[in-house]
């Protein structure tokens, strides 16, 4: 029971190292999900001598209208007889409190650190832990006390706001709903059963408390009696309250499904004269045992059995709950673990660090873009398309044919003639003609060029938002990508460049074998296996001496044949060599060097350019550190429950190791089948446990 209670001690704790609050937040809460005991109550209804009365301590801030103002979480934590008592706080680790008049002036002292003197409030708790051999292993959750009316220096809301400071603790579905309810007022108008039953109206996690259940008594008495005139119907009314307030104590009326418990404080008088808790605790036990009315419920009265009973009651809740808070641990961290992945890692402080997380940054982006070219990823088959199907379209549709219409083959040969006609061949007009021919090929190259080098932009922009590291920073984002996107402009000049030189170069030479191996025309009395070249046979020299339309037409329709044919030949040869020309210069280059531009000219970049290059947007910081922060909480929590876990299964194993010292696999069989009892597993599970 102590280690259970213990552990959600230690988490409470972390919670609020850690800003976890419980309140309203983006972020996932721990403290939700722990059992808390809050101890909710009215103005004046005796709550702060109730918690005093448990821990055996005069310890509180007292005085007139709204005392308490933040939350104060009270761990007590027994230790060995004999031992010396002391305080800590959560803010002051390393200092002990044993003089507990100065605990109470921290306390006030702390509560106006948050709020000022202005009579505020505020939902941040204030952490005490207790240590006494006198007190049981128990936290208790103090709540500001609700009110009906705002005193001098408070807003007209304070009354709205304490309200909800209290329904956000108490409308927790892991909180135990400790109702301190005077029993000297009506409790059809208590403060602390009204709002306990709207956010519990079974009762199952409300446990009620009268206090000042002496003072109801003593207002029937014969002082007050004359006091008030009419005696009759003022004793009828106490003595109907003490009936109530017994049937109540008996849980006969305004049932809980726990028993109420009765407590008798100090009285005023007895603060006022420092009367110790020892006497006061004698005190109550002697009334108890003493009045007839509630002496057959005196075990179960009084605040020493108050302390045990929640105790009891707070160790059952939280071993009934460990197993969803375990779940909700583990789940937590791994959505946590993920989002600050998906952040990204906090800036370096110094220039070489800085430097060193812009290089990762960039390397990681490298290979991002390198995996989009290589298959990996998508994207990079659209290039092998373009080789594929638009360059071969764009050849195809410059119709070459219609280049060599005989009108412009007439009109080139002639021109080539110039003002003396050719002896033996029209050389000067081939030659012209293929060149022309030849030199469209540069348009759909040039386009060829152009579209890989679009694709490879829109993979870096592509690169850029996959690389998740780039996202946390806009400034850097946008120098890789300007860095890049220079890098694939010079490279497409250089394969543009390139690619344009192998046309020109099919342009400035020409294949002399392919025209050396074309037959002559047969029906012209020349000898097929002969060149065209062959220029002195007799009947070449006919061909071209012909000066009928038929023969110069058949002549020139020979020669766009013959240019036809080698253009053909060219345009086969540049499909195949304008790809590897522009994977030469553009595709393979960007693999290799795509940001050394950008690395040369990061080089001599001061600290402070390279802060600026980091600038981070502030919320995702702010995120990141949260998000860290809480990642923290959940780790400590789940370590911490392990611990505990782990403690028990020793226990267990030495146990039964003790039992089964001469068989070791039958301990192992034992505790593996324990283990599939209290966690529900199959048996079948056992061996895998073992």
């Amino acid at each position: 029971m102590d280690n259970l209670i213990s552990l959600v001690n230690k988490i409470q704790r972390a919670c609020t190292a850690l800003g976890d609050h419980g309140e309203a937040s983006a972020l996932p809460t721990l403290w939700e999900s722990l059992p808390s005991i809050a101890v909710v109550g009215g103005q004046s209804s005796g709550k702060s001598s109730v918690l005093e009365s448990v821990v055996g301590k005069d310890f509180l801030p007292r005085g007139s209208g709204i005392v308490t103002r933040r939350p104060l979480v009270l761990q007590l934590h027994k230790i060995d007889e004999g031992s010396r008592e002391y305080a800590e706080f959560l803010h002051l680790p390393r200092k002990r409190f044993t003089d507990f008049a100065a605990v109470r002036r921290e306390i006030q002292d702390e509560t106006d650190r948050e709020t000022g003197r202005s009579k505020q409030i505020s939902s941040v708790p204030i952490h005490l832990s207790i240590y006494s051999p006198f007190v049981v292993n128990l936290t208790l959750i103090d709540l500001p006390g609700l009110t009906k009316v705002a005193v001098e220096g408070q807003p007209d809301s304070i009354v709205q706001d304490i309200e909800n400071m209290v329904r956000a603790f108490i409308e927790k579905p892991n909180c135990i709903i400790l109702a301190i309810s005077p029993a000297n007022q009506d409790l059809a108008t208590s403060d602390a059963i009204k709002i306990s039953r709207e956010v519990d109206p079974t009762g199952e996690r409300t446990l009620g408390v009268l206090t000042k259940i002496d003072l109801m008594d003593k207002g029937t008495d014969a002082v007050d009696i004359d006091k008030f005139g009419n005696s009759w119907s003022h004793f009828t009314w106490g003595f109907i309250k003490g009936i109530v307030v017994e049937k109540m104590l008996e849980g006969k009326s305004y049932r809980l499904k726990f028993p109420w418990v009765g407590v008798v404080n100090r009285s005023q008088a007895d603060i006022n004269k420092n009367v110790d808790m020892i006497a006061a605790r004698r005190r109550e036990r002697e009334y108890f045992a003493s009045t007839p009315e509630y002496k057959h419920l005196a075990p179960r009265m009084g605040s020493e059995y108050l302390a045990k009973m929640l105790s009891k009651h707070l160790e059952g809740v939280i071993k009934s709950k460990i197993p969803g808070i375990q779940s909700l641990i583990n789940k937590t961290i791994a959505e946590l673990e993920s989002e600050l992945s998906r952040l990204g890692k906090p800036i370096a402080a110094d220039a070489g660090g800085k430097m060193y997380s812009i290089m990762e940054i960039c390397r990681l982006f490298d290979q991002i873009y390198k995996e989009h070219l290589d298959g990996i990823r998508p994207g990079g088959d659209k290039i092998y398309n373009v080789f594929d199907n638009q360059l071969p379209a764009a050849l195809k549709r410059l119709q070459f044919d219609k280049q060599l219409s005989m009108e412009n083959i007439r009109k080139l040969i002639t021109e080539a003639d110039g003002y003396q006609p050719h002896l033996i061949a029209p050389e000067q007009g081939y030659r012209r003609l293929i060149e022309s021919s030849v030199v469209t090929i540069r348009g759909p190259a040039e386009a060829a060029v152009d579209a890989v080098h679009g694709l490879l932009k829109d993979l870096v922009h592509k690169a850029i938002s996959e690389t998740i590291e780039l996202k946390q920073y806009p400034a850097l984002r946008v120098e890789v990508s300007n860095a890049a996107i220079e890098s694939l402009e010079r490279m497409k000049d250089t394969s543009k460049k390139a690619t344009l030189q192998l046309v020109d170069m099919e342009c400035s030479y020409l294949t002399v074998d392919f025209f050396r191996k074309l037959p002559q025309d047969a029906d012209k009395g020349g000898n097929p296996t002969h060149s065209i070249f062959d220029r002195y046979n007799d009947s070449y020299l006919r061909r071209i001496v012909t000066t009928t339309d038929l023969k110069s037409s058949r002549c020139n329709m020979q020669t766009g044949s013959t240019v036809l044919s080698y253009v053909n030949m060219v345009c086969a040869s540049l499909r195949n060599s304008i790809p590897k020309s522009i994977v030469y210069c553009q595709v393979r280059e960007a693999k290799r060097s795509l940001l050394d531009h950008f690395f040369t000219d990061l080089g001599k970049l001061e600290q402070k350019q390279l802060s600026s290059l980091l600038n981070e947007d502030p919320a995702v910081m702010e995120r990141r550190a949260a998000l860290a922060k809480r990642l923290e909480l959940y780790r400590s929590a789940q370590a911490e429950i392990d611990a505990v876990a782990w403690s028990k299964w020793g226990a267990i194993f030495c146990c039964i190791s003790t039992r089964y010292r001469s068989n070791k696999r039958r301990v192992l069989r034992k505790i593996s089948s324990i283990a599939c009892r209290r966690h529900h597993l199959r048996p079948e599970y056992a061996r895998v446990i073992k």
